[in-house]
């Protein structure tokens, strides 16, 4: 016997659960729109649909399984089915972790979970201790980042379904690998999704970039909450996974006196100490408003960590010298050192790209509540022609890059290849199923990149098959020296991070720089990174007269000296400074 709820608050006469080739009519619970009813011989692996006032069936908004797209039906499944092997996992520590971002169909050649995990030991010779998907929620069509997906519970199909999906997971677990998921709560995609269907799952009472918003606190908002919250504890305790990177949470709109990520992240504390492992919620967050990680007992939020997009531009500004967009708001290497030492860049500053003053400061907050990253899914992917880093500077910039960021005081992230200068580029790609979208989303792509000078010309058609193609990684690459050379930096400073006490949890650093000779210096706990990005040899001066140590340096022609370290054009050292 099975028993099936659904919630229904817009059926206006009857709903109807129909498995295999029976119908059977639900019994409304009083529960504020919800309808149950009990199914005997019905069991997992079954197809099963809900049928409102008689219509034609839809899948289940809560569907664990759509084996046949997001319009065919869903399909039951046992949780308690699947043979663990992670009964050992500890879970994961995400302030002294290093993340390495990936998307399930480019990173590998079969473009599966299975392909996924033919790659894991690479991972562990690489040293990140844990691997960020990209959304794995069922989507339209075969290809796509994942972003547009409609049935929230059910992983998608071609990927694997739901035991691909667990044993990836468990083979990560095996090799000491955790593991986080992207999700999206702030909208779903246009295609396969029938929510509206069933309830007041959007309201238009606030404008979204993608039409109604996520209804968190109109009316009957609170089954909608319930829907996303039941959403995130199901992928931490039937997948095992250790944390979830919420996407775009400046998107979601919630003027409850609870927001809703409060009470998300209460929840999943709260499922922490009932599994005893530790889980971790990671928003992603333009406000630059530190409530968003603030524990809830301080008024926050209670997010364990948050992506900060202003190291990135800082960053990515100072080595690529680009200023279109909203790097027009960065560039300086006074802005790097913002970033180095804040988090924010702009925390109280007038933003000229905004137009108007932007963020607040993140006073009393350790650094390991930010992720740090000279890539991501985000800064490649949405450039007109998914350009990397490594198509637009040079070996030395690219090893500067990685030791910011691998050096710096946040949670470093990684995306996927840059370990190597992967020579394939990211680029955004669907596989919309109605004609008309795949139009609207092409056209609507090329109208983007106005602001960053970019020809729509440019842009690759996300619709065509060959744009998928295209940011598969290659991973003969590896095969080449000066690929072989940069993964081995990236081996290094992970490495030095791991058994350097200073790089894995030494606080804030002090940060000097010569805007004019091209060098910066960041300290904190006796360790020093110096960078040197003029176009000839620079003296950096590391300290007034103490003795200082290469611990490990990109060019073989550093020269040190008491109190400084001369480097060559584009390079960094990573010093050890002996106390006073």
């Amino acid at each position: 016997m099975t028993v099936f709820r659904v919630w229904a608050p817009r059926a206006r006469v009857s709903v109807d659960v129909v498995v295999g080739d029976r119908r059977v009519a639900m019994t409304p619970t009083g529960e504020r729109g919800w309808y149950t009813a009990e199914v005997a011989g019905a069991a997992a692996g079954d197809d099963y649909a809900f049928s409102l006032d008689g219509a034609d069936p839809l899948p289940d908004p809560r569907s664990p399984w759509q084996p046949g797209g997001v319009h065919g039906p869903s399909r039951l499944v046992d949780h308690t089915a699947f043979p663990w092997t992670d009964t050992r996992w500890k879970g994961m520590h995400l302030p002294s972790a290093v993340l390495y971002e990936l998307h399930v169909g480019t990173f590998s050649p079969a473009g599966t979970f299975e392909g996924v995990i033919g790659r894991l030991d690479h991972l562990v010779e690489l040293g990140v201790d844990a691997v960020e998907l990209m959304p794995v929620a069922q989507f339209s069509g075969p290809r796509g980042w994942g972003y547009d997906g409609v049935d929230l519970y059910a992983p998608h199909e071609l990927y694997g379904g739901p035991d691909g999906l667990k044993r990836l997971v468990d083979a990560c677990h095996a090799r000491d690998l955790g593991v986080v998921l992207d999700v999206v709560y702030n909208h779903l995609g246009p295609e396969g999704n029938h929510l509206d269907r069933f309830g007041p799952y959007f309201t238009d009472f606030y404008a979204t970039p993608w039409g109604s918003a996520v209804n968190f606190d109109r009316a009957g908002s609170d089954e909608v909450r319930r829907f996303v919250i039941d959403n995130a504890l199901m992928w931490l305790r039937d997948y095992h996974v250790d944390g979830l990177r919420v996407d775009a949470v400046h998107a979601i709109v919630d003027t409850s006196a609870c927001h809703i990520l409060e009470q998300l992240t209460g929840e999943v504390d709260a499922l922490a100490r009932a599994l005893g492992r530790p889980l971790s919620v990671i928003a992603e967050s333009d406000l630059n408003d530190p409530r968003i990680v603030r524990p809830r007992e301080a008024g926050g939020f209670g997010c364990d960590a948050q992506w900060s997009d202003d190291f990135h531009h800082a960053l990515h500004t100072v080595l690529t010298g680009e200023t279109g967009g909203y790097y027009a708001d960065f560039g300086s290497l006074a802005d790097l050192a913002a970033a180095l030492e804040h988090a924010y860049v702009y925390r109280g500053r007038w933003s000229a790209h905004r137009e108007r003053t932007h963020g607040r400061a993140p006073d009393g907050l350790p650094p390991w509540r930010f992720l740090a990253y000279a890539q991501n899914h985000d800064q490649v992917g949405n450039r007109a022609t998914g350009d990397r880093l490594s198509a637009n500077v040079a070996a030395g910039r690219l090893k500067v890059a990685a030791a910011l960021a691998l050096t710096s005081p946040f949670v470093p992230l990684l995306f996927q290849g840059e370990e190597w200068g992967a020579r394939t580029p990211f680029q955004y790609f669907t596989s919309h199923e109605d004609p008309e979208l795949g139009r609207a989303v092409s056209q609507g792509r090329r109208s983007e990149f106005a602001a960053f000078g970019w020809r729509p010309d440019e842009v690759p058609d996300p619709q065509d098959v060959e744009t998928f193609e295209r940011s598969r990684l290659h991973w003969d690459d590896l095969e080449v020296e000066r690929h072989r050379d940069l993964f081995a930096w990236y081996r290094e400073l992970i490495a030095l991070r791991r058994c350097t006490s200073a790089l894995a949890d030494g606080g804030w650093p002090v940060v000097r720089f010569d805007e004019h000779e091209r060098w910066l210096v960041s300290e904190r706990c006796g360790l020093a990174v110096a960078v040197n990005l003029a176009e000839g040899r620079r003296c950096v001066p590391v300290s007034d007269d103490r003795e200082l140590r290469a611990l490990l340096a990109s060019a073989p022609d550093v020269t040190v000296a008491r109190g400084a370290v001369e480097l060559p054009p584009d390079s960094v050292a990573i010093l050890a400074v002996t106390p006073r």
